[in-house]
């Protein structure tokens, strides 16, 4: 089923749809921003040393990396209702055990069914709006509107995780419990339903060896800073990746149903478009944990006050991405805009290197805020519109996985990277890590000035 549009304008049926997809993703980013700044009220209250606190940010990550390509293809050949509507039950439940978690073990396993929870929830709230939605203005716009939720509710939980944090860490927890439940009931009301993919089977043995291998990676980037990049561990799990995505390729290659169609990597726009999203958020995260750090620990701010600190780089998302992100995709393409989006974040993360005891607020960190912003505005929505358009329809939920497990890998790394180099030469000198990575993200979309 396809949405029409009066012009490029959303139709008021299509607003209803994009309202609780845009719920869901207000969900994931709310419930990852709220529990990063109630991090040290958790570790105080269930004992947890910075090590094993980690990993309830970790739990999260290694669920959500390693389930979003099954996720994916989950929609596609499942239903995207259905996976839409079973993740949020499942979402509201693993987050409701956080809240009441009386052990460190207890709450990371929590996390980790969240994580997944998401990584189903995800790729298929994505790939209903770029099937529902007709290709072109009307998808642009919904797409712009969906990615700027995301930054919406990514800011509102850093100010409200931080209000909530004062009364108890546990309401954390409690808070999207609330909105998951508001979200399912809209979606058991207004989402179309979608048949399950005809003539296609599932493919096992490629599901397994995949999520094996992303689980795999994701865990080895995260524990790779205390067990050491050069250790044997780390290399000898990165072989153990790396045996595992060679013998995925050789089944997807044999079965006649593939979990990831092979040949969807031959679109040069989605594999920029993945390129571009490790480095935007890989970026940021790396950035904004060091910051974090900087402001609570360095400077003795509360979890409300770094949280409104941070919040104006969300706002200038809320507040531009709807108005200016399909407009401009329109006129320069996907491609073009997330180029220069990509180089604001370069600009940004050049002005935090100066970060010290004698910086202001006002007069470097907003301005750097700010630009983070703004480079979210310019390559979130147009870097998930290029993956739209380069796919069919059959492969959207594919398409969704791919990108979404690029906006999570390439935190993982970054993190990874940024803590071995500040535990090793400073905190200083970690902040180079952020700016290589967008630079790194502007060169792989350089081709795109030729391609508009």
């Amino acid at each position: 089923m396809t949405i029409s549009a009066v012009h490029d304008r959303l139709t008021p049926r299509a607003r209803v749809l994009l309202l609780v997809l845009c719920g869901a993703m207000f969900l994931d980013a709310l419930d990852v921003s709220m529990k990063g700044v109630a991090l040290p009220s958790i570790g105080a209250e269930l004992g947890l040393a910075t090590g094993s606190l980690q990993w309830v940010v970790s739990g999260y990550v290694l669920g959500f990396g390693g389930f979003l390509l099954l996720g994916g293809r989950a929609a596609d050949l499942l239903g995207r209702r259905r996976m839409l509507i079973g993740a949020l039950a499942a979402f509201a439940v693993a987050t409701a055990l956080g809240g009441f978690a009386t052990s460190g073990p207890l709450l990371v396993a929590a996390r980790f069914v969240t994580g997944i929870s998401a990584a189903f929830s995800a790729p298929a709230g994505f790939s209903i709006i770029t099937t529902s939605f007709t290709e072109g203005p009307v998808r642009n716009k919904a797409l712009s509107i969906y990615t700027a939720t995301g930054a919406t509710g990514f800011s509102l939980g850093l100010v409200a995780g931080g209000l909530l944090t004062e009364v108890s860490w546990r309401w954390v927890f409690h808070a999207p419990v609330l909105v998951a439940l508001a979200t399912l009931a809209g979606a058991l009301a207004v989402v179309p339903r979608s048949a399950p993919a005809a003539g296609r089977g599932f493919d096992v043995a490629g599901s397994a060896t995949v999520t094996a291998a992303m689980l795999l990676l994701v865990f080895t980037l995260v524990q790779a800073p205390d067990a050491g990049w050069a250790s044997v561990r780390t290399l000898g799990s990165l072989v153990a990746v790396a045996a595992l995505l060679t013998a995925f390729v050789a089944i997807e290659r044999r079965v006649a149903s593939p979990l990831v169609r092979l040949g969807i990597l031959r679109s040069g726009a989605l594999v920029r478009a993945n390129v571009g999203a490790m480095s935007l958020l890989g970026g940021w995260v790396g950035a904004l944990f060091l910051v974090t750090l900087y402001l609570q620990d360095g400077r003795g701010w509360s979890a409300l006050a770094t949280g409104l600190a941070v919040c104006p780089s969300g706002l200038v998302v809320a507040v531009l991405a709807p108005r200016i992100a399909a407009p401009l995709v329109g006129r320069f393409g996907s491609g073009r805009v997330a180029l220069a989006g990509l180089t604001s974040s370069v600009a940004a993360y050049a002005l935090l290197l100066f970060l010290d005891a004698s910086t202001g607020y006002w007069t470097s960190m907003l301005p750097a805020f700010l630009l983070v912003g703004l480079a979210f505005t310019l390559t979130y929505g147009p870097l998930t519109m290029a993956a739209a358009d380069s796919v069919p329809a059959a492969d959207q939920g594919l398409a969704g996985g791919l990108v979404n497990t690029a906006f999570q890998v390439g935190p993982a790394l970054a993190l990874g990277v940024v803590s071995a180099v500040a535990a090793t030469n400073g905190p200083q000198a970690a902040l180079l890590v952020p700016l290589i990575v967008a630079v790194l993200g502007v060169a792989a979309l350089l081709p795109s000035l030729r391609r508009a």
